[in-house]
């Protein structure tokens, strides 16, 4: 992780104060310089946060990040018993003192920033990416955090989850601070919101795109999931609510957030930011957005599907709420690309559509395949697995979405993890009886090899559930993959056929 040039530092005992921390040893004159949560981000004179984890401790990385540096533990009483060798702090909620002690060690950094969290199952990824775009284009220096990629202006940085641990958020943001970028845009995912990741943040803005089946191997249920969704939206976390309404959660949480809210929707003329028209074609669409205060917005975009204009709708009233010019903005929206792996598209000079999509809960697959079809009147032919050690019961819910989303659907592996993909795929099956042309191809390589060689000229080939990700996970080793490059080889093996 990379760190300021500017030099903060606080005493350990402050640190004690601001979070009503017991200490182990006295405190007098040890002062930090950093904060981090992974022992291997430790440098010289930071305090290390040791949090409980699934499978192991952090504290169980105490004397690494010693080694490295460390001067101070932060802890709870467990971790506090694997320690020795320099001052502990013991916190009851130590998950929660991180994001406190990190905000709060950087000045608050996004409080200086015009910060921008966007929530939701599906559309975090395409929202900022539209907004981190419109905000460059406008000649505003932003950052974006998300799931994808980290940019600070034109650096780009790898990402290890969707929204960072609390210590490198609050860095990553006094870092673009530091740079004199205006904007952060990022995602903000459920998890990171349940497990205090985002504590001592605070957005301008939070949007909320829509809710649907996922992650309730986490969450329990459908409610504990929007409830958590719905704790970003409060005076605590931000000042507004930019939020869908044609999703039956999010006109729930427009009802009853007390922050100040704008609705959007698609077709609502009650909406605050709607469409006035969309006009379709191969291209994309022709477009008019109307919003606060009978701004019009008129433009050409080479976006697609239904979802997609939600999407760019939520992008365009924040950045008009951010203070960008309507015209500026409609002078943009051409030119914007979308996120990488979502419905992006593999051309080497075939005559059938490639793309390629990050969509891995049963709404979104049903989305991405309506706007295949759009695209193209001819078939669509889609490949798709599910994750191993993930959400179980939305397995099945996939199954049937790409069955009959798909004119052609192929059943195949994605990240198996420590699960057998035999067993996954016999979930995705549950209650589907597999009939030609359909098929069940393990080797995901195989399967997108066998969509290939099914397509014919106007056709529509997608590849579903990993997106951007460069890596296939199995039995705990991740083995180099792209659907990108394995769909453009499939294709350039299909010129070579007889």
């Amino acid at each position: 992780m990379q760190r300021t040039l500017t030099n903060f530092k606080k005493s350990l005992a402050s640190v004690s104060t601001i979070i009503n921390a017991q200490c182990s040893e006295n405190m007098d004159g040890i002062e930090i310089t950093g904060v981090a949560i992974s022992s291997s981000d430790v440098i010289e004179g930071d305090l290390f946060i040791a949090l409980p984890g699934e499978k192991f401790h952090g504290a169980s990385f105490a004397t690494q990040a010693i080694s490295n540096g460390a001067v101070a533990i932060l802890t709870d009483e467990a971790g506090a018993k694997m320690v020795t060798g320099v001052p502990v702090l013991v916190s009851n909620s130590p998950r929660r003192a991180a994001g406190v002690i990190s905000a709060w060690f950087y000045s608050e950094p996004m409080r200086d920033l015009y910060s921008v969290g966007v929530t939701g199952t599906n559309g975090k990824t395409t929202v900022t990416t539209l907004l981190h775009q419109i905000m460059q284009a406008a000649g505003r220096e932003s950052g974006l955090i998300g799931t994808v990629e980290v940019r600070i202006g034109s650096e780009i940085l790898a990402s290890k989850r969707t929204t960072p641990e609390s210590a490198d958020l609050q860095t990553l943001s006094a870092l673009m601070r530091e740079r004199h970028m205006r904007n952060l845009v990022m995602e903000v995912s459920s998890h990171a919101i349940t497990l205090e990741r985002i504590r001592g943040s605070h957005f301008a803005v939070v949007g909320f795109t829509n809710l649907s089946q996922d992650h309730l191997d986490f969450h329990k249920s459908m409610e504990d999931y929007f409830l958590a969704k719905a704790s970003l939206f409060t005076y605590e976390y931000a000042d507004l609510a930019v939020i869908n309404i044609d999703d039956e959660h999010g006109a729930r949480l427009a009802a009853t957030t007390e922050l100040p809210v704008m609705t959007l929707s698609r077709s609502n003329k009650d909406a605050t930011w709607h469409y006035a028209s969309i006009t379709r074609d191969y291209l994309g669409a022709s477009i008019a957005i109307r919003g606060s205060g009978g701004v019009l917005i008129e433009a050409k975009t080479s976006l697609h599907g239904g979802f997609n204009y939600d999407n760019l709708l939520m992008a365009v009233a924040i950045a008009t709420e951010s203070g960008i010019d309507p015209i500026d903005i409609a002078s943009i929206v051409p030119h914007l690309t979308g996120a990488v792996g979502r419905l992006e598209a593999v051309r080497l000079g075939q005559n059938f559509t490639a793309l390629v999509d990050y969509a891995h809960s049963p709404d979104a697959v049903t989305r991405v395949l309506e706007t295949a079809h759009e695209i193209s009147d001819a078939r669509v032919i889609a490949v798709l697995g599910c994750g191993g050690d993930r959400d179980v019961t939305k397995r099945a819910l996939m199954g049937s979405a790409l069955h009959e989303g798909a004119d052609i659907a192929i059943f195949t592996s994605d990240n198996p993890r420590s699960e057998k993909p035999e067993d996954i795929l016999v979930q995705m099956l549950l209650d589907i009886e597999i009939e030609t042309p359909n098929q069940v191809i393990i080797d995901r390589a195989v399967a997108i090899q066998t969509a290939v060689n099914h397509a014919e000229a106007g056709d529509v080939v997608i590849i579903l559930g990993k997106g951007h990700e460069k890596g296939q996970e199995i039995a705990g080793v991740i083995h180099p993959f792209d659907d990108r490059i394995e769909l453009a080889r499939a294709i350039e093996d299909k010129k070579c056929l007889p």
